[in-house]
């Protein structure tokens, strides 16, 4: 009787694997589709890491256009807030990133998760406020690069959740927050690799349309 169960239970698992196989097998022969021309639309929100200013929660927009399989193009707005104790500060992003797509065979329908790696450049705008003395700010633009990795989770031909990481570094000077006998002041200085900005952002995206045809 137990020689029959162990048996049994064989069977099963080696069915489940050939009907695992078959399913994957049948997704390696499906189509290729060209991607390349799809504009699509999604709203975001982003968690950002700052070195020495703690942690702020920003929501923005983006679009992209996908120039083949391998490349698309993300181009974002982002507006980000924190609050500690003694200052306000506040953060824009304006750029765009190229996202590269080394496994082809990720694509939908073959795959629902596509990783990527990303790269680009933005405008950033900072502007630092005492909150005791709000009278006391300062605002200054900037640019900054940043490079990154993440993944999309298709869950159709059109719409997708996105998730990356991307370390961005500023390239202009900073405003830092100077104390002096319980004075607070905002001066600009230079910038410092370790101030930059870790983001980690989950966006939803829908393709509406081809700018051009295959």
């Amino acid at each position: 009787m137990h020689t029959i169960k162990i048996y049994f239970i064989i069977a099963v698992i080696m069915i489940v694997q050939i009907k695992g196989t078959a399913q994957e097998n049948s997704k390696d022969t499906l189509p290729r589709m060209n991607n390349a021309g799809w504009f699509s639309l999604g709203g975001r929100s982003t968690i950002s890491a700052f070195s020495n200013e703690g942690f702020g929660l920003g929501t923005g927009g983006q679009f992209r256009v996908q120039l083949n399989n391998k490349v698309n193009t993300d181009w974002f707005a982002d507006y980000i807030i924190m609050n500690d104790d003694k200052v306000r500060s506040e953060y824009i992003h304006i750029g765009w990133s190229v996202l590269f797509y080394p496994f082809e065979k990720f694509q939908y329908p073959h795959r629902k998760m596509q990783p990527f790696i990303l790269a680009g450049h933005c405008f950033d705008y900072n502007q630092k406020t005492i909150l005791a003395n709000p009278a006391v700010t300062k605002n200054r633009w900037g640019s900054a690069v940043q490079a990154g990795i993440g993944t999309h989770f298709n869950l159709s031909n059109r719409f997708d959740i996105t998730l990356m990481s991307q370390y961005m570094i500023h390239l202009t000077k900073e405003l830092e927050v100077v104390e002096e006998g319980g004075n607070y002041s905002i001066e600009k200085r230079s910038p410092n690799i370790l101030q930059g900005h870790l983001l980690t952002t989950v966006s939803v995206n829908y393709k509406l349309f081809k700018l051009w045809k295959n």
